[in-house]
């Protein structure tokens, strides 16, 4: 009894028993516990761990059929030395942890990439009340089991041989078929497998088209306000970046276009304003574009987040020239921490960036692509849009009638869906001021600075709120709370 250690485990209810009890197991036969002991028998770790004894004789069981334990008949449990030889550091080495940071390494850094300013999002978000934050989905909503299904599915024998192996620089043809067949089509996409690529997400396939296309001589414009992330991908590869103005219609063509090699610009829905792009001004972009001999590079951010009404044709749909390189994700609508997107773009482009993809990480999982292929294919996400997009409108809705009275000097414009709103603050309210002060009251708020390329010249504060995390009960609750603060600071400002 001297020699037993009491084990304890701190049962998680998102995970098997045995699952949890197994992982426990493993750890501490990895940290040597019982290297010169026999295990708890199958009764006195039940006992311990107050569960039953078949729940620990199935563990200890399948930990003998992997070779981890040796069953003693009549004796007990054992490690079984050859699984547990462990990498032990001699007595006489210091560890790295203990070494202080070498001071030689920022020398040797290439890029730089500290300095540059990124939208910022606790960690701890679902512990606040009004997480009024953006990018993060409303989890119940997710269809668990359809997922589970494909993801059995694409298991299956007749299926494993499709991704098990090595696919070298290809992707899953199930899912470009899909893309093609199901979601490129309704936004007027109609593109050859040779003309796909698929992405670990939108931020990888600008990261690709940076590398590939841009350097110190390469002009790239910008929307501003804009996505910050894009305009630091392509300033980190040493590309010129050009702010371009925007206005109600989006995107304004005007001479600072001319002077540009590459156009970024989110028509569907303008990150972070919410503007919807025109169709005259999609037109005269693409017009512009030939005239003037740059490359468009559309973000089709948001496009299946339209809450109001029929979707504008893609930028892509009504290039004839070749000009425009598309870029999507499944984030926004599947799931952010999925990071599946995809690029469209001429095969000449397409070739040169699975090249370079190939050095960078090969291929996205193949696994991840079966399984999307099958959640698409088998209807499941066409009836996963609808339903996002009925929740969504209602949360819409709610949001748009709660600032309209509480906070209606703030609004900037009338979009057509999106899954924010952005809000101009009175003269003198600080963005930064705002969100701190909104914090403590429970309130997670974004400041818009950040979207500026030079936000020291802005007039005016700007906030973005979200609205897909925070349930829908608590929204209007969140904007009066809001309100009371801002109206708070600026009686402090007169």
């Amino acid at each position: 009894m001297k020699n037993e250690h009491l084990i304890h485990i701190q049962f998680s209810p998102e995970r098997s028993l045995q699952e949890q009890i197994r992982e426990h197991l493993l750890e501490k036969i990895g940290n040597g516990l019982f290297s010169d002991k026999a295990l708890p028998s199958c009764r006195k770790l039940a006992s311990m761990l107050r569960v039953s004894r078949n729940t620990v004789v199935l563990v200890y069981d399948r930990l003998v059929d992997e070779g981890y334990l040796l069953s003693h008949q009549r004796s007990g449990y054992y490690v079984n030395p050859t699984a547990s030889q462990q990498s032990v550091m001699p007595d006489d080495i210091t560890p790295n942890g203990s070494t202080k940071p070498a001071q030689f390494w920022r020398k040797r850094f290439k890029t730089d990439v500290s300095q540059q300013r990124n939208i910022e999002k606790p960690s701890d978000w679902q512990r606040y009340p009004y997480p009024f934050i953006f990018g993060q989905p409303d989890h119940s909503l997710f269809p668990l089991n359809h997922w589970r299904e494909c993801g059995r599915l694409a298991q299956r024998a007749s299926v494993i041989k499709d991704w098990v192996s090595d696919s070298v620089d290809c992707d899953d043809p199930a899912l470009i078929k899909q893309l093609q067949n199901n979601v490129l089509s309704k936004r007027g996409i109609h593109a050859k497998p040779e003309q796909i690529l698929i992405t670990i997400g939108t931020q990888n396939s600008l990261y690709l088209l940076a590398k590939l296309l841009t350097g110190k001589e390469t002009s790239v414009g910008v929307e501003d306000p804009g996505y910050p992330d894009a305009r630091n991908i392509f300033a980190s590869h040493g590309a010129q970046i050009q702010p371009l103005s925007i206005d109600l219609q989006g995107l304004t063509v005007n001479p600072a276009l001319y002077g540009c090699d590459y156009v970024y610009t989110t028509p569907s829905h303008q990150v972070p304003t919410n503007v919807t792009m025109s169709m005259p001004r999609r037109q005269a972009l693409l017009d512009a574009a030939e005239e003037h001999d740059f490359i468009i590079i559309e973000d089709d951010y948001d496009s299946e987040v339209n809450l109001t009404a029929q979707p504008q044709p893609s930028l892509k749909s009504l290039d004839h020239h070749n000009r425009v390189i598309y870029v999507g994700s499944l984030s926004k609508s599947l799931s952010p921490g999925l990071r599946v997107g995809f690029m469209v773009a001429d095969e000449a482009l397409i070739t040169a960036a699975r090249q370079l993809r190939r050095l960078m990480y090969r291929h996205p999982p193949a696994n991840n692509q079966r399984t999307c292929a099958l959640f698409i294919s088998m209807g499941y996400y066409d009836t996963y849009l609808r339903k996002l997009r009925s929740h969504y409108a209602e949360k819409w809705q709610i949001m748009r009638h709660s600032l309209e009275t509480y906070l209606p000097h703030c609004m900037t414009n009338s979009t057509l869906g999106g899954s924010a709103f952005w809000l101009a603050l009175p003269s003198g309210i600080s963005s930064k001021e705002l969100q701190h002060h909104a914090k403590q009251a429970g309130i997670l708020i974004e400041a818009g600075d950040v979207h500026f390329a030079s936000p020291n010249q802005q007039l005016q504060s700007y906030v973005r709120l979200g609205f897909f995390a925070i349930p829908e009960q608590k929204i209007q609750q969140g904007i009066h709370k809001l309100a009371e603060i801002l109206d708070a600071l600026s009686q402090q400002k007169y």
